[in-house]
C-alpha cells in the first residue's frame, strides 16, 4: 500500500484507490455513497473544522475522480478547485512587520493608491478590506519592512492563470492555465486537482476491449528498483492486453526532430521543442508569434500511440505518466492516446487490485537510453544532438534547455523579442523535468539515485537504429496536428 508523508496526498490516493477497486468490482455505483463514510469514519474530524467538510472533500474528489467537472470548471478544463476544500488562505498578503520604524516620510502611506494604510502609534498599518495587493507599499518601504506573503497557489502557477472570488476561494482562468500542475503540487490543502480517466480506462478493460498501455520514460525510479519488465508484468496483471515504453516514441520523435532541426540550421530559423504539452500552451497562450517556431513533431506519447496503432488494430491506447498536462494534449492531438493516467492513479490501481510491482520478471526495453532521458531537464536535445551525431550532420548549432516553466517563460520571452542567440529551445515546464511532474508518485531525490542504477543496465543501441531498424517507423505519420478546444 502506497503511504505519503502528505496528508493531502494520502486522502487523494484514498480516494483513487476505493474508486479503482469498486470500478474493477462493477460496483462503484453502489457504494458512492459510502466511500465518504469509509475514509471518514467519524465521529471527531482530523483535518478540518468537521466530519461533514472532510466528507464534503471527499464527494468532490471522487466527482473529479470519476472525469466530472468541478464548479466553475470547463470542459476544457484539466485541473479544478475542489470548494469544500479551499480555504480560501485568510491571510493578508502584504502585512507590516516589527521592521517598521514608523519613519517620517511614510513612503508607504504616499504609495498607496487605495488609501489602504494608516500610520498608528505602532507604526503603519494595511487593511485587509481596502488593500488590492499592488505591492507598492512594500517597493516603496526602505526599512523592507512589508512582507509578501503570496498565496501558494498564485505563487505556484508560472502564468498568472489563478486569482480568488469574493470569498477568497481559488480561481482558474483557463484561457491563461497551461496545465501544468504546479498548483496541484503547490496547494498545501490539496484543494486543486486534476481530473482523471480511471474510471473509463477500467471500463474498457472490463468491457473486453483491446487496451494497451504505454508508460512514460520517467517511470524508473518512481515505483521503488521495479525495472521495466516488472512494471510490465504489473500493468498486465490489471488487464491490459500489452504494454510499451514510451523511451521508444521519444526515439522516433528526437529523429524527426533532428530533421526539423537540419532545416532550421540551413535556413538559419529558430525553433522550439514539442514534447511538453504545457511548455507548447505557454507559447500557444501566452507567446502567439512563435507558434510558428514550434516543432511540428508529435510527442513521444502520441507517436507510440500511432505505432501502437499500426501493430495493434482497434486498440484503445493508455498513457501513463507524472505529467497532468499530457490529459489536455489527449483532448487537443489527433491521433494520440485515447486515455490519460498519472502514476498517482496507477499506484491505487495497483493497491486496489493487490498487486505487487516487484513480483520478479523477465527485464525488457523498448527505447534507447537517450530515449529514456527525456524524462529529465535537457534530455529532449541531448537525444536530437545523438540523431545529428548517428548521422553524421557536422554543421553547428546551439541549445538552451529551459528546466522549469519559469526558465521558459523567461527564454520565451527573449526569444519572442527576437534576442536569442541559440537554435534550439528546449521547454520542460517541471523543474528536473518529467521525472519532477505532479503526478508522481516518489521524491525526485530518492526517484533520482534508484533511477540511475535502474538506467544503467540499459543497452546501447542507438536512436536511428531502434526506429528505421528494430522498429517500424516508416509508415507512420510523426506530425502532430493540435485541435481547437
Amino acid at each position: 500500500m502506497m503511504q505519503y508523508d502528505n496528508d493531502a496526498k494520502q486522502m487523494k490516493y484514498e480516494v483513487l484507490k476505493l474508486v479503482s477497486k469498486y470500478a474493477f468490482e462493477g460496483t462503484l455505483e453502489e457504494h458512492l455513497e459510502q466511500i465518504p463514510y469509509d475514509i471518514i469514519p467519524g465521529p471527531q474530524p482530523s483535518y478540518r473544522c468537521c466530519i461533514y467538510r472532510e466528507r464534503e472533500i471527499i464527494r468532490e474528489r471522487i466527482s473529479s475522480a470519476q472525469g466530472k467537472n468541478l464548479p466553475g470548471q470547463e470542459d476544457s478544463g484539466i485541473v479544478g478547485v475542489l470548494p469544500a476544500a479551499c480555504e480560501g488562505c485568510p491571510i493578508s498578503r502584504f502585512t507590516v512587520t516589527d521592521n517598521c520604524q514608523k519613519c517620517l516620510a511614510k513612503k508607504c502611506q504616499a504609495a498607496c493608491p487605495f488609501g489602504a494604510i494608516s500610520i498608528t502609534g505602532r507604526g503603519a498599518y494595511i487593511d485587509p478590506n481596502k488593500c488590492k495587493e499592488c505591492g507598492r507599499c512594500a517597493a516603496a518601504c526602505p526599512y523592507n519592512a512589508i512582507s509578501d506573503t503570496m498565496r501558494p497557489c498564485m505563487r505556484a502557477c508560472p502564468v498568472g492563470a489563478i486569482s480568488k472570488d469574493e470569498y477568497s476561494r481559488a480561481v482558474i482562468d483557463y484561457s491563461k492555465c497551461i496545465s501544468c500542475g504546479a498548483c496541484v503540487a503547490g496547494c498545501p490543502f490539496g484543494a486543486i486537482t486534476d481530473r482523471s480517466s480511471i474510471v473509463d480506462v477500467i471500463n474498457a478493460i472490463r468491457n473486453g476491449e483491446k487496451v494497451i498501455a504505454t508508460f512514460a520514460p520517467a517511470i524508473e525510479g518512481h515505483f521503488g528498483m521495479a525495472n521495466v519488465g516488472m512494471l510490465k508484468n504489473a500493468i498486465r496483471k490489471l488487464g491490459f492486453n500489452d504494454v510499451i515504453e514510451v523511451s521508444l516514441g521519444a526515439d522516433a520523435t528526437a529523429w524527426h526532430e533532428a530533421q526539423e532541426l537540419k532545416e532550421a540550421i540551413e535556413n538559419n530559423q529558430k525553433m522550439t521543442t514539442s514534447c511538453c504539452p504545457a511548455f507548447v500552451e505557454m507559447i500557444e497562450k501566452h507567446f502567439p508569434r512563435l507558434i510558428p517556431n514550434i516543432s511540428h513533431t508529435g510527442s513521444p506519447m502520441t507517436l507510440v500511440s500511432r505505432y501502437i496503432r499500426t501493430n495493434f488494430e482497434g486498440a484503445k491506447v493508455v498513457f501513463i505518466g507524472p505529467c497532468i498536462a499530457k490529459k489536455l494534449e489527449a483532448k487537443r492531438v489527433e491521433d494520440t492516446a485515447d486515455y490519460v493516467i498519472t502514476f498517482e492513479e496507477l499506484a491505487a490501481m495497483f493497491d486496489a487490485q493487490g498487486i505487487n510491482v516487484m513480483d520478479p520478471a523477465e527485464n525488457e526495453q523498448d527505447g534507447s537510453r537517450p530515449g529514456k532521458n527525456f524524462a529529465q531537464s535537457g534530455g529532449v536535445a541531448t537525444a536530437v544532438s545523438r540523431v545529428l551525431e548517428e548521422e553524421g550532420y557536422d554543421k553547428p548549432f546551439s541549445a538552451v534547455k529551459c528546466n522549469g516553466a519559469k526558465e521558459c517563460k523567461k527564454f520565451l520571452m527573449i526569444m519572442n523579442a527576437g534576442k536569442l542567440p541559440e537554435t534550439i529551445l528546449e521547454g520542460m515546464a517541471c523543474e528536473g523535468g518529467c521525472v519532477a511532474g505532479p503526478g508522481g508518485v516518489e521524491t525526485l531525490q530518492k526517484l533520482l539515485k534508484m533511477r540511475t542504477k535502474l538506467l544503467a543496465g540499459a543497452d546501447n543501441r542507438g536512436i536511428t537504429e531502434n526506429v528505421n531498424s528494430l522498429h517500424d517507423f516508416s509508415g507512420i505519420n510523426m506530425t502532430a496536428h493540435r485541435k481547437s478546444l
